[in-house]
This record gives C-alpha cells, sequence and structure tokens, in this order.
C-alpha cells in the first residue's frame, strides 16, 4: 500500500489510467487504493493523505484522474477541486465520500462521477469507466411537436420548449419557457417513460423537470429545490439523490 504521509506511485507497469487518490483516513486510502490496484484498466496508483499533499504532486506530476475524499481537515476535497478547476488540463475528478450532501458542490464543480463509502467493487468499477469514457453520450431523440388544444384550437409546442410538467389528476400541465401552459390528457407516468430519454426526470410526486432547463440546484436546511425559467420547484427526499446523480453525470457529459 502507498504510504499516506509520502506519494508512493506503483512502479511502472502495464499501460492504463495514472490514478492519484487523496483521502486524510488511512483505512479508507488504502482500501481505495487496493481496489484501483485491482482493476485491470488502471495503471499506476498514487496514495496521498492530505488536499495539500495531493496538491503539490499534482504540481508536480500529472495524472489521468483524482479519486478525492470531500471532508478533510485544511484544504478540502472540494476546494482542491476547485483549484484543480484551474489548471490548464484539469484531471477528471471523482469524488468518494460518505457523505450524499455534497452531491449537489460536486456537480458544480464537474465531477465524474459521486461514490459513496462503503466503497463496493462494481460502483468502483461504473466510475472507472465514467473516466475512461465518460457518460453515455448518445444524442438525445428528435425533438417532437406536442399537439395540445386550447379554447377549441389545436396548437403543437417544440418539447424543447418545455421547462416542467405538473400532474393535475389524470392529465398533466406542460410549462414553457415563454411562461405559457396547456393541458393535455396524459397522466404524468406516462410522460415520464416515454421523455426520459429526452432529458425529463421526476423530482416529485407531481413534478417533471427537462434537465436542459435547470438553472440551479439550492439546498438550505436539508432541503432541495431547483431553479427552471425562474421558477423554484421542490425536490422530494426521495428524489434528491437520484436528481444529484443524473445531474453529475450530465455535467461529466458536457450535455
Amino acid at each position: 500500500m502507498s504510504d499516506s504521509r509520502t506519494p508512493a506511485g506503483t512502479p511502472a507497469g502495464p499501460p492504463g489510467l495514472r490514478v492519484l487518490v487523496v483521502d486524510d483516513e488511512r483505512p479508507a486510502l488504502d482500501e481505495l487504493t487496493y481496489l484501483l490496484r485491482s482493476d485491470p484498466r488502471i495503471g499506476a496508483v498514487t496514495g496521498c493523505g492530505s488536499a495539500t499533499e495531493g496538491l503539490r504532486y499534482l504540481r508536480e506530476r500529472e495524472v489521468d484522474c483524482v479519486f478525492l475524499d470531500v471532508q478533510m481537515p485544511g484544504l478540502s476535497g472540494l476546494e482542491l477541486a476547485e483549484v484543480l478547476g484551474r489548471f490548464k488540463q484539469p484531471p477528471p475528478v471523482v469524488f468518494v465520500t460518505a457523505h450524499e450532501q455534497h452531491a449537489v458542490d460536486a456537480f458544480d464543480l464537474h465531477a465524474v462521477d459521486y461514490v459513496l463509502k462503503p466503497v463496493r467493487p462494481e460502483r468502483l468499477a461504473e466510475a472507472v469507466r465514467r473516466v475512461l469514457s465518460g457518460t453515455d453520450r448518445r444524442p438525445a431523440p428528435e425533438d417532437t411537436q406536442i399537439a395540445v388544444e386550447r379554447g377549441g384550437v389545436t396548437r403543437f409546442v417544440e418539447r424543447g420548449d418545455i421547462t416542467h410538467v405538473e400532474a393535475q389528476g389524470d392529465y398533466a400541465r406542460l410549462h414553457t419557457r415563454s411562461g405559457e401552459s396547456y393541458l393535455v390528457r396524459v397522466p404524468l407516468s406516462s410522460l415520464e417513460e416515454e421523455w426520459s430519454a429526452s432529458g425529463f426526470v421526476r423530482i416529485h410526486r407531481s413534478l417533471l423537470v427537462a434537465l436542459g432547463h435547470v438553472d440551479e440546484v439550492r439546498q438550505e436546511a436539508g432541503r432541495c429545490t431547483v431553479l427552471v425559467a425562474g421558477t423554484e420547484l421542490p425536490v422530494s427526499r426521495r428524489h434528491t439523490r437520484a436528481l444529484r446523480d443524473v445531474l453529475v453525470r450530465r455535467a461529466a457529459g458536457g450535455s
């Protein structure tokens, strides 16, 4: 295992990712280093016991990815990631932490992934896959016009103009970026299934949002909301973690 007090990389080995692991807790550092070295896609792993030590290492050497704890004494993982974001060629960052409440901050810092402790090997393998190939970059389905009726007149609304959808019994109200809304006789559950590939996600039992129209994610006193086209919408506790995950992946994919 690498000594958390002194950066120590593995000897030259098979080609693969050069990874830096930063964690102030020695058992966690050793465990993550061991798991990463067991992955055949990893070429070399270096361990550092503090964000300051990790930053010093990164100023002297190049790596392909940084696996980073969040809460550390002195310079935190989030602060280190912010510094790395100002590098000419910032390395991809994967946060590995026991605290899921920092996922929104990770999204803001364009993290590739956000892995919760205790780390499962299969979950770590997925994080490595995302580092290597990014998130799913399949093109979004072609935009679709939605037929809506108002006052006996049928109009067609571009799905790309819809910011969020609100359940109203067996109907759904489509809200657009122009501020207009339209009632359609389709249950929210059906729209969730049909439009998921177009970037619509459930944030509440009565709300879908279009990720492309999410301007901000806010969290105060344990309450999460999103700002969509100037409208603040609540995110239920049940859907908060899933929303954070998809926003992190979306940011990492550059979409």
